[in-house]
């Protein structure tokens, strides 16, 4: 009787310590599989963080594009309007040029129209002699005939100021516009290598996530097969 009772006893003793055993085992199998899966769970915690990183960087890549896109026209108008502008400037200087080549440029055509008058004014007003009223006449004529030029000289000057007054003004436009148009396309530019940055570290958390699943899964197996036991 004692002796079952110690044989009993032993056996309690030693199922104890297998039971300590295993649940040492069990423990220690259940931390490296939460500790497997905490891997996974931070892999995809970062892939998740990432993906909206890629987003509003995508949304703000794009809008920058479009941007650009924009500018591009606008810049284009304004080198279009100064290429016209300058254009028109050289045409008109030409022909400034032309004219002023066969007029005095010390005349002006208020000064010329004030001898035309003082001599048409005589004409009416005074007995001349026939010579000298001829002579006069020819005068007359020289100097209504240098009037037209230098008048239209005159008139090509205000024509060359009216239609190029803008022009400095357009010039930086389209400069402006164009120095605009580089910034954003290099914002542009470096959301999209961001987001390159970015998929890059979201493969590497992937490629990291892969043996760590799977060595979940296999510590799953061998917990779930030492729960058995």
């Amino acid at each position: 009787m004692e002796q079952n009772i110690t044989q009993l006893r032993q056996e309690f003793a030693t199922k104890k310590r297998e039971l300590s055993t295993l649940r040492s085992k069990l423990n220690q199998q259940n931390k490296e599989k939460e500790e497997a899966y905490r891997a996974i769970r931070s892999s995809r915690d970062k892939v998740k963080a990432r993906t909206s990183q890629i987003k509003t960087l995508k949304e703000e890549r794009d809008q920058l594009t479009k941007d650009v896109r924009d500018l591009k026209k606008e810049r284009n108008k304004l080198n279009e309007a100064v290429k016209k502008e300058s254009s028109s400037k050289k045409e008109l200087d030409e022909k400034k040029k032309g004219l002023q080549g066969k007029i005095d440029s010390k005349e002006t055509p208020f000064m010329l129209k004030k001898q035309i008058d003082q001599l048409e004014v005589k004409l009416e007003t005074e007995a001349l002699q026939f010579n000298k009223e001829k002579e006069i006449r020819k005068t007359l004529h020289e100097l209504k005939s240098r009037y037209k030029k230098v008048a239209a000289v005159e008139e090509l000057w205000k024509e060359v100021k009216s239609n190029t007054s803008n022009l400095p003004q357009a010039r930086r436009d389209a400069q402006e516009s164009h120095k605009l148009v580089q910034e954003k396309a290099e914002q542009s530019q470096k959301k999209h290598e961001e987001m390159l940055a970015l998929y890059k570290q979201i493969k590497q958390c992937r490629d990291e996530e892969k043996p760590n699943a799977q060595k979940y899964v296999e510590l799953k197996k061998v917990y779930e097969a030492t729960q058995i036991e």
